[in-house]
């Protein structure tokens, strides 16, 4: 059974960094994409970043230049940098694995396989 578990959120103020981290325990497939999303109470999730087996990245246009998805070669510990966060960064930021709606291509997100509890992100102006 994989199960995912975030750390690292937190309050910045605007401009500030944060580092997310993502522990899995288990094996993810190898065709299954890693990523972050984040969805506020009553919105649509939103993906921000995504990285497949290859360590090929897809980003948010919201967040690109700004934040930095990377994972161990194992897998087993996913990362997002988030640099010169903004104030319409804040919600609560979930890792997930999840499978593309077409093979390969990450930044279309697909079924979630398995997500974290997530991490609360807030900044402030």
């Amino acid at each position: 059974q994989v199960q995912l578990a975030e750390s690292g959120g937190g309050s910045v103020q605007s401009g500030g960094s944060l580092r997310l981290s993502c522990e899995v325990s288990g094996d993810i497939a190898r065709e299954h994409c890693m990523g972050w999303f984040r969805r506020a109470p009553g919105n649509n999730p939103e993906g921000v970043a995504s990285i497949d087996n290859t360590g090929r990245t897809t980003y948010a246009d919201s967040v690109k230049g700004r934040f930095t998805i990377s994972q161990e070669n194992s897998r087993k510990s996913v990362y997002l940098q988030m640099t010169n966060l903004k104030p319409e960064d804040t919600d609560p930021y979930y890792c997930a694995a999840y499978s593309a709606l077409k093979p390969g291509i990450c930044n279309m997100w697909g079924r979630l396989e398995f997500r974290g509890q997530g991490t609360q992100v807030t900044v402030s102006s």
